[in-house]
């Protein structure tokens, strides 16, 4: 196909989360006095923040309990915890094979985006406690706040193709762990659209979503572009 393009999910797909980004939802949550499953945090998984705590506080509350206030202390309280456990945490690292997955798409002329539900406030921790502002493989990085609607919507797709040059969706490759990130990549047309089960999702979760491929890992990933 000529692929010239990969935008990957962060969290869940190229950087470990142990559940991370979960409990630092369900803090945020117990903060506004609201106990929410780890099982419906999963669920909004890859949704840009502000959208995932709406969804919740719908299925938690009746629609008179909750106003933009509340949801945007409850987005306060995760980004302030995300930024705590991104700038702090030991275990932040790429998932394996992702920094040779990388190296083996650059060597093949090939761009290298990202693109997150989370805010630039958090990604830019996560980028510069990676090393990744400045090591040259990465080609672009949009975030959900960048754009005037988040995942499922196919904007921040469309931004980095606008950023890096490619003009063709066919040419775009997506890559991540979420129902959203496959249907992102469906919306945008993307030629390639690859799910990974190394996040929020398993195998069967994803099937329902209809990939173009599932893998397990990353490593996987390069022969499937070929």
């Amino acid at each position: 196909m000529g692929y010239e393009l990969v935008v990957f999910d962060m969290a869940g797909t190229t950087v470990k989360d142990k559940g991370n980004v979960n409990a630092a939802f369900r803090a945020a949550f117990l903060e506004s006095g609201i106990e929410v499953l780890p099982a419906d945090v999963d669920t909004v998984m890859g949704y840009r923040k502000v959208e995932a705590i709406e969804i919740i506080l719908k299925k938690y509350l009746e629609a008179m309990e909750y106003d933009a206030a509340r949801i945007n202390l409850i987005h306060d309280s995760f980004t302030a915890n995300m930024v705590s456990f991104y700038e702090n945490s030991t275990e932040l690292a790429p998932l394996p094979e992702v920094m040779e997955t990388f190296s083996i798409l650059k060597a093949q002329g090939i761009k290298i985006a990202l693109n997150t539900g989370f805010t630039r406030i958090i990604t830019d921790v996560i980028l510069k406690r990676l090393g990744w502002l400045d090591n040259h493989l990465i080609d672009a990085v949009v975030c959900s706040d960048e754009v005037q609607e988040g995942r499922p919507h196919p904007f921040m797709i469309r931004r980095i193709m606008d950023l890096v040059g490619v003009t063709e969706s066919a040419k775009v490759v997506k890559v991540g762990d979420t129902s959203v990130d496959v249907l992102e990549g469906q919306f945008a047309g993307c030629g390639l659209v690859v799910a990974v089960t190394t996040g929020a999702y398993t195998k069967e979760q994803l099937m329902e979503y209809q990939p173009d491929k599932i893998i397990d890992s990353m490593q996987d990933l390069p022969d499937l572009i070929a």
